[in-house]
């Protein structure tokens, strides 16, 4: 029997934006929060959604499309391209910053006392040496909201670990957990023996961990991948170079996505080292552009910008989270996924490319085909 077509996409209606209502940290009320969020509503074809990686599609990973974006002139300008097309959009001078940090196989399958399977994500180290944690239903599925403080759960290998208040502190119907994990040696190397790479529904079988890493992944760290990375390929850092494009590393280990609930990010640890400060800086002296590899970038260089547009070395935790009424200070451009309806990174977006050239690339990418989430497509956002 053949399916049904799919109706077809629903423009993009980001024009409802409450700008009285600034989304500027973790903080925010949630009826605050859901009254931006709203204006970020589309629908998104489940066609649309990448199931696979590039390579099960019989791809390179740098054969995935682009869609160059650029905010000049009077009116916004659309290109479509493949990712291996990247550096003929960047001029010599500009400056490519990438986040080195690696994607950790942070999935655990763990039972409660009374024998009920869940999955466990792992999200973020606290500075305490507790965790913040996500319980999840379903073989990883769907959220678990109905978790409560003191949750005695039992890991592989002997581990354990107890849930002891809603993450962030307060929260109604929580998602996220600090919890206490008990595990032999380094939770590093518990996850190496007993994890696997978080997934969602929309991949509907495992990949190896392989899959979630960027080429440049050096320092170990991320509950999910910096997947904005994921086209490059050691040919094409090569190709940047031959261009004069220059390419600078952060940290930034990123936390579990909080796309489901529509949650600003929640402080996550970073670093900029000197030399990065001082290529940002040296790059705009020049004339130069800044172009970010995704959104985790964008957070760890505004976090060490003053508010001259100098970048400073720095390291720690940041709960810097960019919107229209925060604005941006170093970035120029950003390289970036196709983020889902709703999702808080839209307002990171909005602030980059502007309201008009967001709208105009979000309905290309629905009527053209764009693949979503993290084996997909990539949307490059310049001056």
């Amino acid at each position: 029997m053949t399916p049904a077509p799919a109706p077809a996409p629903a423009p993009v209606d980001l024009r409802t934006l409450n700008a009285d209502r600034p989304y500027a940290s973790a903080g925010v009320q949630s009826s605050e929060r859901a009254s931006l969020l709203d204006s970020y509503d589309f629908v998104l074809p489940p066609e649309l959604e990448a199931r696979e990686p590039a390579e099960a599609r019989g791809l390179t990973r740098d054969a995935v499309r682009l869609m160059v974006a650029s905010r000049g002139g009077r009116t916004p300008e659309i290109e479509h391209a493949h990712f291996s097309d990247l550096p003929r959009f960047l001029q010599p001078g500009d400056l490519v910053v990438i986040n080195v940090s690696g994607t950790l196989p942070a999935a655990v399958d763990v039972t409660t006392d009374d024998g009920t399977a869940y999955t466990l994500h792992l999200s973020t180290p606290l500075p305490a040496g507790g965790w913040v944690v996500e319980l999840r239903q379903d073989n990883g599925a769907r959220p678990f909201f109905h978790a409560t403080p003191g949750l005695h759960l039992n890991l592989p290998g002997g581990a354990d670990a107890n849930l002891l208040t809603p993450y962030p502190l307060g929260a109604d119907h929580p998602r996220l957990w600090a919890a206490v994990l008990r595990v032999p040696g380094t939770v590093h190397g518990f996850l190496a023996r007993h994890g696997r790479p978080i997934r969602y529904a929309h991949v509907p079988k495992p990949w190896p961990l392989s899959a979630y890493q960027n080429v440049y992944a050096i320092e170990p760290g991320s509950a999910e991948m910096a997947s904005a990375g994921r086209g490059f390929t050691h040919d094409l850092v090569t190709a940047l170079a031959a261009r004069g494009v220059g390419i600078a590393p952060i940290v930034l280990h990123a936390g579990v996505s909080s796309q489901e609930a529509g949650e600003p990010p929640f402080p996550e640890p970073y670093r900029v080292s000197a030399d990065t400060a001082r290529r940002v800086n040296a790059t705009h002296e020049w004339g130069g552009r800044v172009v970010a590899i995704g959104t985790t970038v964008v957070r760890a260089l505004e976090t060490v910008a003053d508010d001259r547009g100098i970048a400073h070395p720095g390291r720690g935790w940041t709960d810097h989270v960019v919107t229209p009424e925060v604005g941006v200070r170093v970035v120029d451009g950003l390289l970036t996924g196709w983020h889902e309806p709703r999702a808080s990174h839209l307002a990171m977006l909005e602030t980059i490319a502007g309201r008009p050239l967001l709208e105009v690339s979000y309905d290309a990418a629905l009527s053209e085909g764009y693949l979503w989430h993290e084996f997909g497509d990539m949307h490059l956002v310049l001056p």
